[in-house]
């Protein structure tokens, strides 16, 4: 049943049966197709991918993927060796979807963007910073990816040893940072009503600190959208500073 409100009242209307078939007929013509479609390990992938965003990584089972591909689990294995083997790959997705340092411009501006990318994917995929850190192999796109980072950095003038450390301290960062923002409760709009309820909470002769910490963060100039930038623009001008120094 469908209910139709209208300014001067409330009707009252059926959906037709002609409209629930034609749903249903959709419904198989779009299964039909999916079975049609020749299976392979990207298109494996790829799919249970998108059940990961769509249901949790929790939610994932090589039967359930069977039905969203429209097959049995056993045919899934023609393609990849098991689950385990689905979810590294799963990450090598995802980090397909980061944009590598750009060539031509400065290392700055080319890691910063990159590392803006490699953030903004990671929210759009949020169990893949934990499943990410997880793995113990890296994937070709995984490598790749990181490849790019680190000639970037050395074509910029960084130390193979400059580059290690930046590398590793970039990455961390990325991945650390995403993993704490896709793991709190509460959105960044709720910041300024938590830090309020935060002081409250607080003696101020023993958390003197914090309690002017938690006034920036509670007041109307602060932006926590803007925080993951603003972190990635200490290290990078730390980076700058360690560069200058070793010429």
């Amino acid at each position: 049943m469908v209910y139709v409100l209208y300014t001067y009242g409330v009707r009252l209307s059926s959906a037709t049966d002609e409209g629930d078939d034609d749903e249903t007929m959709a419904t198989r013509a779009a299964r039909h197709e999916t079975q049609r479609t020749p299976l392979d390990r990207e298109r494996v992938l790829r799919a249970a991918v998108a059940l990961a965003d769509e249901r949790g990584i929790e939610s994932l089972s090589m039967r359930k993927l069977g039905q969203e591909l429209g097959v049995e689990a056993m045919s899934l294995y023609n393609h990849v060796a098991n689950k385990e083997d689905i979810l590294t790959g799963m990450v090598d997705v995802v980090s397909g979807e980061f944009a590598g340092p750009t060539i031509g411009v400065d290392w700055r501006s080319a890691l910063r963007d990159s590392a803006i990318s490699a953030h903004e994917v990671l929210l759009r995929h949020p169990w893949a910073c934990a499943l990410g850190e997880s793995r113990s192999q890296a994937g070709p796109a995984r490598m790749g990816y990181l490849e790019s980072v680190v000639r970037t950095m050395l074509d910029g003038g960084f130390s193979i040893e400059l580059a290690y450390q930046a590398n590793m301290t970039l990455d961390s960062y990325i991945y650390g940072f995403t993993l704490q923002e896709v793991s709190w409760p509460n959105p960044p709009a709720d910041f300024p009503q938590l830090a309020d309820a935060f002081i409250r909470r607080l003696e101020p002769d023993e958390y003197p600190s914090l309690i002017r910490m938690a006034e920036m963060v509670a007041g109307p100039d602060f932006d926590p959208s803007a925080d993951y930038e603003r972190g990635l623009d200490l290290i990078l001008d730390s980076l700058e500073r360690l560069l200058a120094a070793s010429r």
